[in-house]
């Protein structure tokens, strides 16, 4: 009986979000008017501050990184202005659209709560081992590959969010997982694609499961395939049981398969200073 409900509830899950009826979280505004500041011609730096200083958490936040391991200033960061001037729009557009990332994790009822707070802690856990591997092994952008790690399962947040509506999934914790698993990295591409980010990190929802991935070059799915593997190790999760000497993804980084990065020596305290910046 199970399995049927289980096909059953994938099976609406897939023709719903194909058909536009799940629904999908939104960008906070805060995150959009950031995008769109910066796409516009006319605007500068400065317009973007102004942006971030209406919203006093994100503000908050933003000065907060600007003075953690992420950024490494040779002096104290303690004004909005000082911070995007430091970071440039690039890294504001993606370090905005990770602070208000945290927002999407919020459960709205009891029964979601620890799954999502537990999601987060992944999430937060996979981003900065995603920082510290595209800074030391990699050239793409640290910050675009930290975003990469927080978003990977944001595929499982409708997924959940459905589940308090039917009272037996919630209840049943190996099928909820089993139809996260089967669904969330469709439903991740299809958030990316809607929320409009970058192919390269809508590929990433999509393909960040998928341990034989093998492109051409080194991009932010090899990154996160390899954080994700990493923050793995020492749990009794499947993915621990993958053989990393398997994956392309460590040979395209350059990276001994022997290496677990959280207890690295300088790096592992880095991952922990960057982890608790995301909360």
């Amino acid at each position: 009986m199970g399995n049927n409900l289980e096909q059953k509830l994938i099976t609406e899950l897939l023709e719903d979000l194909e058909n536009d009826r799940l629904v999908l979280p939104t960008l906070p505004e805060v995150a959009l008017r950031v995008r769109d500041t910066l796409e516009d011609e006319n605007m500068g730096l400065p317009e973007v501050a102004n942006v971030i200083t209406s919203d006093t958490a994100v503000s908050a936040r933003l000065i907060q990184i600007a003075n953690s391991p992420l950024l490494r200033a040779s002096r104290q960061i303690d004004t909005v202005e000082l911070a995007v001037s430091r970071m440039g729009g690039d890294m504001v557009r993606n370090l905005v659209m990770s602070i208000v990332m945290e927002q999407m994790f919020q459960a709205t009822s009891d029964a979601t709560d620890r799954r999502l707070r537990s999601l987060w802690e992944h999430s937060t856990t996979v981003a900065a081992i995603c920082h510290t591997l595209a800074s030391k092994y990699t050239d793409l952008t640290p910050d675009q590959a930290l975003l990469a790690g927080l978003v990977h399962d944001i595929g499982s947040l409708p997924i959940i969010a459905r589940a308090e509506d039917v009272p037996d999934l919630l209840r049943n914790t190996d099928m909820l997982d089993s139809i996260i698993q089967q669904t969330h990295n469709e439903v991740g591409k299809a958030i990316l694609s809607k929320w409009n980010f970058p192919a390269e990190i809508i590929k990433v929802a999509e393909l960040h499961d998928d341990t034989s991935y093998d492109s051409k070059s080194t991009d932010y799915t090899d990154v996160v395939i390899v954080a994700n593997l990493q923050s793995y190790l020492g749990t009794t999760h499947s993915m621990n049981e993958i053989d990393w000497n398997t994956v392309p993804a460590f040979e395209k980084l350059g990276m001994d398969t022997s290496i677990n990065i959280v207890t690295m020596e300088g790096v592992g305290d880095d991952i922990k200073a960057i982890k608790s910046v995301l909360g």
